[in-house]
């Protein structure tokens, strides 16, 4: 579909969208972020007569990762604060509206996942609304440096019979930035154009808006790594782009741990006289997997025999928890960030030391989306001036405050204020401005 998108744009006279590298790795990184990648989990063992196919076990580790790194970076904890009374309660409302923590949560997921991330707000009916947009939907036009000048945002929704597919096109003209506002029914690869208000909720919106403004009306949000996969590329790299390998063995090991319980299970091997007594009558249920019946001329072996194989769950415990060990390195977690136990993986949920290398990362990934959330946020302000008229500062500093929980044990924090606050070592406001946001 993103082909078919270019080519919509290429003949409005924007050609210089998408590329195959690019659009390889999205596939690549989606995959695995579904747990399902082709000729992976997918595959063919020969058994001597023929290939059976087989699917491969998954710990589904990709999407697990990208969990944890938008639990880091945005989780309800996050506080976005704006100085003055009504540009706060401004932001406030317009989040509120916009479901803005839990949608933004699962934008960083998928952030985590392919890359890149999206904020474009849009007047509907009167009201602000903030779509939130994965790396698949976003399609840079023109950039420097990989920051994007143009850029083209889209995203789909199912209609009745027809599915539909909404193009926001940001181009600037003259200096100035014009917002094109497009709408498409989708079969196949072929987009055939419609009314806006063909789609529910787009009524009254124009088909080109002209901002008379030179800043852009989008934000985009990367993972802050450097991307050494396609260098010319202005999209962000997955927080697992070069842990492929890692991520593979994690699925090979777990796969064969399951299998190790599958393949050794116990057997009961019998001979066709042991399976009836003297009248004839079966003496096992036939239905009863633990047993095997040997053919007639299986020569010398016992009327029964065990087949009783030994597990090696414990070489199969270490190999997993190794491979865990290297994915959560090479994907920022940190080398001891999880843990397998009784069959499944667990979260380490120690409070971290500055020093760490989860702290840095953590830090490091923070400056990118600190910056998206203050351009947002002055976004946010001008939009409420220009269409609703409501005199804010647009100006007005922007303060993030992220979680530190995972750094500072904040309960413990918290008992120890409150002894010294009994002791009167603390006073009642100091307490306040601590706790009491």
């Amino acid at each position: 579909m993103r082909s078919a998108i270019y080519r919509k744009l290429a003949e409005m006279g924007f050609p210089n969208g998408g590329d195959g590298n690019t659009e390889e790795l999205l596939r690549l990184w989606r995959s695995w972020y579904e747990g399902d990648v082709s000729h992976f989990h997918s595959y063919r063992v020969y058994n001597g007569q023929k290939r059976v196919l087989c699917r491969r076990a998954s710990l589904g580790m990709a999407k697990k990762i990208c969990e944890d790194w938008a639990n880091l970076l945005l989780n309800e904890r996050v506080r976005i604060r704006v100085d003055g009374v009504a540009e706060q309660r401004f932001l406030d409302r317009t989040l509120e509206e916009n479901r803005f923590f839990e949608l933004a949560n699962r934008l960083q997921e998928r952030k985590a996942a392919l890359g890149t991330a999206a904020y474009v707000p849009r007047m509907t009916e009167g009201r602000i609304r903030i779509d939130c947009i994965d790396a698949e939907g976003i399609l840079p036009l023109s950039w420097e440096n990989s920051a994007v000048t143009d850029c083209a945002f889209v995203s789909g929704r199912r209609q009745g019979e027809r599915d539909l597919l909404y193009l926001q096109l940001h181009h600037r003209v003259g200096g100035l930035y014009d917002i094109e506002n497009l709408l498409f029914a989708a079969e196949g690869d072929r987009l055939t154009p419609l009314p806006l208000e063909e789609a529910e909720g787009f009524a009254g919106i124009p088909e080109t808006v002209h901002t008379g403004r030179a800043e852009r009306s989008f934000v985009l949000d990367r993972m802050n790594i450097a991307n050494n996969l396609h260098s010319a590329s202005s999209m962000g790299l997955a927080v697992f782009a070069n842990a492929i390998d890692q991520l593979r063995g994690a699925d090979v090991a777990y796969d064969s741990y399951v299998n190790e319980f599958i393949l050794g299970k116990k057997r009961i091997m019998l001979k066709p006289e042991a399976t009836k007594d003297f009248d004839g009558a079966p003496l096992f249920d036939t239905d009863e997997l633990a047993f095997y019946i040997l053919p007639e001329d299986s020569g010398n072996e016992s009327v029964i025999k065990e087949i009783d194989m030994s597990l090696r769950t414990a070489e199969h415990h270490e190999g997993i928890q190794d491979m865990l060990n290297l994915l959560g390195l090479k994907c920022g977690l940190g080398e001891q960030h999880y843990r397998f136990e009784r069959g499944s993986v667990l979260t380490a949920t120690q409070v971290i030391s500055e020093n760490s290398s989860l702290y840095r990362n953590v830090r490091r990934h923070e400056l990118v989306l600190e910056a998206a959330l203050k351009e947002l946020v002055r976004l946010l302000l001008r939009m409420g001036n220009d269409y609703l008229s409501l005199g804010l500062n647009a100006e007005a500093a922007v303060t993030v405050d992220f979680d530190d929980s995972i750094i500072e044990d904040k309960s413990r924090d918290f008992d120890r204020d409150c002894r010294m606050l009994e002791l009167g070592v603390l006073g009642k406001e100091e307490f306040r401005k601590r706790w009491i946001p």
